[in-house]
């Protein structure tokens, strides 16, 4: 294989990995509706299996909605399977790409264990329970875990066609401890932020508010479920984390950095901007469901972009590149 021939096929898995980086947000999407819906009791106590056939034969939408979500995910799976197996196969010893890649796997495989204790347990439905409260923590943290290992992926495949097409990269010099520290606040900001707004959506859907003043009243009144005064946390954690993040991406821009990490930081400042909005119009019109699933995906790409702007500005570009070009020397010397 000529060194044209590998940077194409380089290319190719970079885009496949992004696919099925996209795939997964369409999965946890849909997740969100199950949940929102009410419909993660539609196949009953069975798992993997929804009501205890391969293929039910529905009668309720709670029923086709639950299905629906387990079927893609059974599509995931092969998905990631052929992810890791063209890692391992493109890939020489070391590279950064298949230790992303052997994590997708793992994250893939708890992402599904965590939905079926959901399940089993009877988490669930209209179900209200502290239980139910830890494991969908879990299930965020899990979630976000595979979509930061899958973006990587497809980062570190992007940086092995990077290296075949120019040979080097510009050095940015070595990070400071200050950008350690805030990358890493940023990162665990967003988790917390996260798990705030999962819980916040697990009582809009538990406790609908028939308008704006009963719900607020609801949030502060004693005689209401604990899990409802979790939801008045929310708006403060994601104000506040929210703006430490602007004050990262600035940070980012104002520093030397490279041009990907700039970039990174740009679209950082702006989804956040637009989550702040998003938030607001949440709240106004009382969590409708479209408003749910479209606040949930500013979430994740907030997210991804995140982890790949930390990536970026700490140095694993640099980190990257020299696995690159080991690589690149032993199949020139094979």
């Amino acid at each position: 294989m000529n060194a044209s021939d590998d940077k194409r096929g380089t290319e190719r898995f970079a885009r496949f990995a992004w696919l099925v980086l996209a795939y997964n947000l369409a999965v946890i999407l849909w997740g969100a509706i199950v949940r929102a819906t009410g419909s993660g009791a539609g196949c009953g106590e069975h798992w993997p299996l929804c009501e205890g056939q391969v293929i039910p034969h529905a009668h309720a939408i709670a029923t086709l909605i639950e299905f629906a979500h387990r079927a893609s995910s059974g599509v995931d799976i092969v998905l990631v399977a052929v992810l890791v197996f063209m890692v391992f196969r493109r890939f020489g010893r070391g590279h950064a790409a298949r230790r992303y890649a052997a994590a997708v796997a793992f994250f893939t495989v708890t992402e599904g264990l965590v939905g079926a204790a959901l399940v089993l347990t009877g988490d669930v439905g209209k179900n209200v329970s502290w239980g139910r409260v830890c494991i969908l923590s879990l299930h965020l943290v899990n979630t976000f875990l595979l979509l930061a290992t899958l973006a990587l992926t497809a980062w570190a495949a992007a940086e092995q066609s990077a290296a075949q097409t120019a040979g080097k990269s510009a050095g940015v010099g070595k990070p400071s401890t200050r950008s350690y520290v805030l990358y890493g606040a940023g990162l665990a900001g967003m988790l917390a932020i996260a798990i705030s707004g999962t819980l916040a959506a697990l009582a809009d859907t538990l406790f609908p508010a028939p308008s704006l003043v009963e719900g607020m009243r609801w949030d502060f009144a004693s005689t209401t479920s604990p899990i409802v005064h979790l939801r008045i946390i929310h708006p403060i954690i994601a104000v506040t984390l929210g703006g430490f993040l602007m004050g990262v991406a600035i940070y980012a821009l104002s520093t030397p950095a490279s041009a990907a990490a700039k970039r990174c930081a740009g679209w950082l400042l702006g989804l956040v901007a637009l989550q702040f909005c998003f938030g607001v119009v949440n709240i106004l019109l009382l969590s409708p469901l479209w408003m749910q699933v479209l606040h949930l995906l500013t979430a994740d790409l907030i997210w991804i972009t995140l982890v790949l702007l930390s990536a970026e500005a700490l140095g694993w570009r640099r980190a990257g590149l020299e696995a690159s070009r080991q690589f690149a020397t032993e199949m020139g010397n094979a």
